[in-house]
């Protein structure tokens, strides 16, 4: 049977989601415990692949296993051998052909800036001293819908077959203290959020122009781009999956 799992963690502590020769990881984590409760070697398949220090309030992997047990009973297991930090939500079968990566329909992440200086937040968001115009990055939001190919967002020396992507949604928005914005799409390339914060937070200062963002899309040039904002304060939050998925 194939099992989905939904989760949530903390990544402060790991070095992103997936597997490292010589960094802990969170599907390495939670693989072991999976192997101990099951007593057989357990591999998981995530839905993304998060960056070192990136968090995730909803994360789907999946599993596979001949081992008959109860979803509820699992999750409490899994929960009492994980740490703190990484929260098990819900299992659930799926049919055997359905896939936590490549059958997503869309990831949805949240980015957070402090606005003002908080004892409690300083892990959770990205304080930002200098005063920013949220009009004009909300314009140059609206430039990302005109564009498919965001290589100039992508991380050098990235392996992948194309650099497309369809963002669906990309705001910003004022929350109590906090600045966030939310960005969805079919699928991210490596460090595309965090690109596309820093170069938003470029023109939000007035460093370059609203205008220039077209330029950097069409370079494909990662140093046209602006930097590359902190991981502590970027989170998966959503996934979107074809409903007919559950068994």
């Amino acid at each position: 049977m194939r099992y989905f799992i939904e989760l949530s963690y903390n990544g402060q502590a790991y070095h992103g989601w997936q597997n490292q020769p010589n960094d802990i990881s969170v599907q390495e984590v939670i693989e072991k415990a999976l192997s101990t409760i099951l007593k057989e070697p357990i591999a998981i398949v995530g839905a993304g692949r998060t960056d070192a220090g990136v968090h995730a309030s909803q994360m789907f992997a999946h599993f596979d296993t001949d081992i008959e047990f109860l979803e509820e009973n699992m999750v409490f297991k899994l929960n009492s051998f994980l740490p703190k930090d990484i929260a098990i939500h819900t299992i659930f079968k799926v049919k055997p052909e359905t896939h936590a990566r490549f059958d997503a329909l869309s990831r949805t992440y949240l980015y957070r800036i402090a606005l003002k200086k908080n004892a409690f937040n300083f892990d959770n968001a990205y304080y930002f001293t200098k005063k920013l115009n949220i009009t004009k990055m909300n314009e140059a939001s609206k430039i990302l819908f005109t564009y498919k190919d965001f290589q100039c967002f992508s991380k050098s020396n990235t392996d992948v077959k194309t650099y497309h992507c369809t963002i669906s949604k990309a705001e910003w928005f004022i929350k109590n203290d906090e600045l966030h914005f939310i960005i969805k799409a079919d699928r991210f390339l490596r460090n595309m959020v965090r690109a596309i914060v820093g170069t938003m937070v470029n023109i939000g200062v007035g460093k370059i122009d609203v205008s220039d963002l077209n330029d950097i899309i069409l370079s494909k040039s990662r140093s046209e781009a602006g930097y590359s904002v902190p991981a502590h304060a970027l989170y998966l939050v959503a996934i979107e999956y074809p409903k007919d998925i559950k068994i």
